[in-house]
């Protein structure tokens, strides 16, 4: 069983996959901007006999990521870079700097801790890193310019970390899933309404689940099971690689 890292698990996505490989046997670090949150979510896998360990961190920060490696208590195996946020507006109306910080938080981000951390994994001749990226890594939406842009560059990134690191264990991947139900994708439902100007109803049906020919959500314990098998020594070179969870959204 491996050190896990996952970012942005204080909630949604992160949450769900910290407490689904806690079951699996493996120790995770739940690390969070919330640092209350994150230890919420430790203290539910210590309470369902796993083990769990909270950060605070800060993906944006070089000092918040100097710090978590200084608290660390393990080695950190596995990177799951899941932090994230959502902005929908107009490009007209998108505030760059809200469009600055969620490339910083999703891309930059990135590049900041897996930077930081790859040179342990190389010590060890041993590293798994997995980016949570969506359908739009690989198709657009009007009115998200700044996710997918975001979204996007996660491929980019990858392919080069697995050119980089190819002559250890090391592999990279993005998991490309469509929507899943989580707290962010609830407000984004509240934010595409409003600048739709339709019902929220409408938006799931005709915005979220219409280009999905499945037309349902993405599960949690999807995400997580594919994280485990791309952790498994069965996908020890698969690396670079998009994994695409969308309903057939793509194949269309």
């Amino acid at each position: 069983m491996s050190n896990v890292l996952i970012t942005g698990a204080g909630s949604g996505i992160g949450a769900g996959v910290a407490q689904e490989l806690a079951k699996a046997g493996h120790r995770v670090l739940v690390s969070d901007l919330d640092a209350d949150a994150a230890h919420r979510v430790a203290q539910a896998i210590r309470a369902s006999g796993g083990q769990g360990d909270a950060f605070a961190l800060d993906v944006t920060s070089d000092d918040s990521v100097a710090t978590l490696l200084k608290a660390l208590p393990c080695p950190v195996e596995v990177l799951v870079n899941n932090a994230g946020l959502q902005f929908v507006a107009r490009l007209e109306e998108f505030p760059l700097e809200k469009w600055a910080l969620l490339v910083e938080v999703m891309l930059t981000g990135v590049a900041r801790l897996t930077r930081a951390l790859l040179p342990g994994m190389r010590e060890h001749n041993f590293g798994r890193i997995v980016n949570t990226g969506s359908v739009h890594s690989l198709v657009a939406s009007p009115f998200k310019s700044a996710y997918v842009a975001a979204k996007h560059g996660l491929l980019g990134f990858s392919k080069v970390i697995a050119l980089e690191t190819a002559d250890r264990d090391i592999t990279i991947n993005t998991i490309c899933p469509a929507y899943v139900r989580t707290p962010l994708v609830d407000r984004q439902i509240a934010a595409q309404a409003r600048t739709h100007g339709i019902s929220e109803e409408r938006v799931i049906d005709e915005i979220m689940l219409k280009p999905m020919p499945k037309r349902a959500f993405i599960g949690i314990d999807e995400i997580a099971g594919i994280i485990a098998f791309l952790i498994s020594p069965a996908a020890r070179h698969i690396t670079g690689q998009a994994i695409v969870v969308d309903g057939g959204w793509t194949a269309q």
